[in-house]
């Protein structure tokens, strides 16, 4: 009896040290290294006209810069005639930078600095847009590349990805010219010409200004925008990205004798082929509140309070449940691992004959603390002795480094970033798809994905879908975004 009074009272004591522990991490906790910005004195900026600037917008959208999955279709007059309209638009713009063209069509602007001590800064958006989908024309309220200008609204395919940002840029360098400024640090306007195709224009520039000795202080382009319904929180977060997942496709090969579908055998490619690839997707990669994600977590939590934050800052005991909640959707699970997708299967060309060879792609977007290594052995550990085998469609792009969270880039980024909404949370952010932004990281101390966009999480939709749009009050906040980075970082 005795023992088991001193075993509920020592049961006791550790339960009451527990929740001690637990209350004190609650109560202290705050989002490690992560940088508030306050310390930046943000620059006056000029005004602008901003009914010209939305005119300008709808002007660019007309050029119809479309990177078509057979490059051979793009029709590269479009870009040729966008570059002119920019020299026409912006003339004081392009009095003040060097302008270059580099892998045919991705456009280089230099506008030096006083001062070569100071590194550089990198700001992209890139020029090409997504086909429209056939077939859905007629659900757009406005023709997807007539740059109807409507009711507060520029609308068009690119309106968002990623003219808008283009156009903000441009403004923002003619606004901020003719107000007298002059720039101490050097910059760099990056638009590549085939992001929405691999972005090999970006990856040439980026290749040119290594060459020439660039180091940048930092880079900026799409990625990430500040969400009004953001997870967590429930409400406004401004997400700025820094990192991207990597890519890579694997392609599953099942040989087979082929045949007539009239006398199959027991195991044809097609079934050993199905069995391979429900295989690997059922072997999943594990969730990992680690990262980025972890700690875009932290940022919201901390700001939500209450439950979420008591996790986050106890993830000793309370992980289980935080991958539970976080990974409940495609969207939260996605930014904490590595996510496993099969996309395309090509069996027989005819339906009654039994193939020789059936094939299957899978599509994986790579955390940071995986490798294409990670994923490809533990493609071979599912499928083991299946008859079946592996290979890459093209040479997997690796994650991108991540960047800091309390350096002076962040800070510059952030600061400018809270300008049109302080009140709203700042958060880390793992960008799941890809920019451009990628081929610059070995020039840049720190790569940021960020647009200065207020979306609901159901408007991104728009974006490389029908109805896509540019309000006005967002086109603002670009313009006012980019003339207080830039003046603030280089002034």
């Amino acid at each position: 009896m005795a023992f088991a009074k001193k075993l509920i009272l020592g049961g006791g004591a550790v339960i009451a040290i527990a929740a001690a522990v637990i209350a004190y991490r609650t109560i202290t906790f705050a989002p490690a290294d992560i940088a508030s910005g306050n310390d930046v004195k943000l620059a006056a900026i000029p005004d602008f006209d901003l009914g010209s600037a939305a005119n300008h917008l709808g002007e660019a959208i007309r050029f119809q810069t479309v990177s078509h999955q057979n490059i051979e279709e793009n029709d590269l007059t479009q870009w040729a005639q966008l570059h002119d309209w920019f020299q026409k638009t912006y003339p004081v713009a392009h009095q003040s930078m060097v302008r270059e063209l580099v892998a045919g069509n991705t456009l280089v602007y230099t506008w030096k600095g006083s001062d070569p001590t100071l590194a550089p800064i990198v700001l992209m958006a890139h020029q090409d847009v997504v086909p429209v989908t056939q077939g859905t024309e007629k659900d757009w309220k406005h023709r997807a590349f007539s740059g109807e200008v409507a009711g507060g609204i520029v609308w068009g395919r690119g309106a968002v990805d990623d003219k808008g940002s283009l156009v903000a840029l441009f403004e923002a360098v003619e606004s901020l010219v003719k107000s007298g400024f002059k720039p101490q640090r050097t910059i760099y306007l990056v638009s590549g010409h085939d992001e929405e195709a691999g972005g090999t224009g970006a990856k040439a520039a980026a290749d040119m200004l290594g060459a020439r000795g660039v180091r940048a202080l930092f880079t900026i382009d799409e990625g990430s925008a500040t969400v009004l319904d953001a997870p967590v929180v429930n409400g406004p977060a401004a997400l700025i990205g820094i990192a991207e997942k990597g890519y890579a496709t694997l392609k599953v090969t099942a040989n087979a004798s082929g045949g007539h579908s009239s006398m199959p055998p027991k195991e044809t490619g097609v079934i050993n082929l199905a069995k391979a690839v429900i295989a690997i997707n059922d072997d999943s990669f594990p969730l990992e509140v680690r990262g980025p994600g972890a700690q875009m977590l932290g940022s919201l939590a901390a700001e939500k309070g209450g439950a979420a934050k008591m996790a986050m800052a106890n993830l000793w005991a309370f992980a289980p449940l935080m991958k539970k909640q976080a990974g409940g959707t495609p969207a939260g699970a996605a930014m904490l691992h590595t996510t496993i997708a099969p996309t395309m299967l090509e069996g027989s060309p005819k339906e009654n004959v039994l193939p020789q060879s059936a094939t299957a792609l899978i599509n994986y977007r790579i955390a940071p603390w995986n490798s294409s290594a990670d994923v490809m052995a533990r493609a071979k550990s599912a499928v083991g002795s299946m008859p079946v085998t592996l290979s890459w469609v093209k040479p997997p792009r690796e994650p991108t480094k991540v960047s800091s969270t309390n350096s002076q880039g962040w800070k510059f980024v952030v600061a400018a970033a809270r300008a049109d909404f302080p009140q709203a949370v700042v958060a880390p952010y793992l960008v799941v798809a890809g920019t451009d932004s990628r081929s610059f990281q070995g020039i840049s101390q720190d790569v940021y994905r960020y647009q200065p966009l207020q979306f609901r999480l159901s408007e991104t939709k728009m974006i490389h879908g029908t109805n896509e749009h540019m309000t006005f009050d967002n086109l603002k906040r670009s313009i006012n975004f980019y003339m207080r980075l830039i003046a603030t970082s280089a002034g």
